[in-house]
């Protein structure tokens, strides 16, 4: 395993398309999870009255359950290999799960799965504007996710049939084109989590099928290089006080390295300190680098100056602190429309802070950028354009050209996400 490249995979799609049962059959198909787990979980599906429907999905939810419950420094959800990769898969249930994860949570998604459905009606819910497919998809471009796969489930709904394959693709290129990504690198794969077709083994319900299955198309994703010459960005996702150890903060290393004795500075508060020790899965390490999970104890450093949300760099080159910034947004749910003064939630790495957006500049095409209007007085639902943001206090927060991983936000209300956006420059 480790000398196998990794790749964090975020998995995608309206509620009940199935993404759940899909991830656990695959799951259970590759051997990671046995019969028995999956016999227990029917039996328990089935004492909810729930029938057995709900077996291979509380694989991925039992996991959800440990780990709102877990405080452990382990922050990967589910682990499999394939033969050339390694994968943490992140499954994103729900709304508030799915953008907690994909954009302020342990992992940045190297690559998506997105999860249609075979089922016409279905499929129009998904992808209509308000649907979870559709804000799914614009997250995934938006945030820098450029490598995804669509997989076409509940084919055995339709008796497999081609055509019922073929009408689902066509809406689900559609979508994945309007969000900007190039149809020919974006595979097609029609499964059946339910039975298990085309999931880690070629079906023998679909003789008209001659691509990849789902597991052969997880291998054709690339590594992106690991952004290790760049400094030290650590989002700090909590900090821990474990007697006799002291300050133990934990993140994970977006860009750089770090290693026992370094000097290191936390931004806002401009606290500096040392690294005394690095761990990751309970074990003591000397160094770490982008990619890590990490805790670590620092010295010099007092529980109070050092919080969620923070960001450390080292003292030759701290972490950005914005008072204000320009950005790119698009707007992907709001009832009515989004005018300057309005002041949402912004959530980036880990830090969540109201903001306000203070002026719009210019309304723009989503897929070649190019400036529609200056200055709208308003923005709607599908809008892009580039916007002043003002956070109610001074934020660790980078330009997204220069570190990517710290330069995408989201913008969230009532519950749900408004807008997702990409800093463009810290203006001060």
């Amino acid at each position: 395993m480790a000398n196998k490249p990794h790749l964090n995979l975020i998995v995608t799609g309206h509620i009940d398309n199935g993404k759940s049962t899909t991830m656990g059959h695959f799951l259970m198909d590759l051997g990671i999870v046995d019969e028995r787990t999956i016999a227990a979980h029917a039996k328990a599906s089935e004492e909810t009255g729930k029938g057995d429907t709900f077996k291979y999905a509380w694989v991925m939810d039992n996991i959800k359950d440990e780990r709102e419950r877990g405080i452990t420094i382990d922050l990967a959800f589910q682990k499999f290999e394939t033969p050339k990769t390694f994968f943490t898969l992140i499954d994103a249930p729900g709304h508030r799960d799915f953008i907690k994860n994909m954009i302020t949570g342990a992992s940045e998604a190297d690559c998506a799965l997105l999860v249609l459905s075979a089922k016409e009606s279905e499929t129009d819910t998904a992808i209509a504007p308000g649907g979870q497919a559709r804000e799914h998809a614009f997250l995934l471009k938006t945030l820098g996710v450029s490598q995804i796969i669509v997989a076409i489930n509940k084919m055995d709904d339709s008796n497999y049939s081609e055509d019922a394959f073929k009408t689902a693709k066509e809406k689900g290129e559609k979508l994945v084109k309007s969000v900007g990504y190039k149809i020919d690198n974006v595979p097609f794969i029609p499964v059946s989590g339910w039975k298990g077709d085309n999931l880690v083994k070629k079906s023998d319900n679909m003789k008209w099928w001659n691509g990849k299955t789902l597991l052969e198309a997880f291998d054709d994703f690339k590594v992106p290089e690991k952004p290790i010459g760049k400094p030290l960005r650590l989002p700090v996702q909590d900090v821990y006080s474990i007697t006799g150890v002291g300050t133990v903060p934990v993140g994970r290393i977006e860009t750089g390295k770090m290693k026992s004795g370094d000097k290191i500075i936390i931004m806002p508060s401009g606290s500096t300190g040392e690294i005394k020790s690095i761990e990751t899965h309970h074990t003591q390490m000397e160094s770490a680098e982008a990619g890590d999970n990490i805790g670590f104890n620092l010295r010099g450093v007092d529980k109070k100056d050092i919080k969620r949300g923070d960001v450390i760099g080292t003292p030759d080159s701290p972490p950005k602190i914005a008072k204000e910034f320009k950005s790119q947004i698009i707007v992907i749910h709001h009832p009515t429309a989004l005018a300057p003064g309005y002041t949402p939630v912004l959530h980036a790495h880990t830090v969540q802070v109201a903001a306000t957006l203070v002026a719009f500049e210019a309304k723009i095409n989503p897929a070649t950028g190019a400036v529609e209007e200056n200055n709208p007085k308003f923005l709607k639902v599908g809008d892009s354009a580039i916007v002043r943001i003002k956070p109610v206090r001074p934020i660790p927060i980078e330009s997204f050209k220069e570190f990517p991983e710290l330069g995408r936000f989201a913008l969230r209300d009532m519950g749900s996400t408004i807008a997702a956006g990409v800093v463009k420059e810290i203006i001060e």
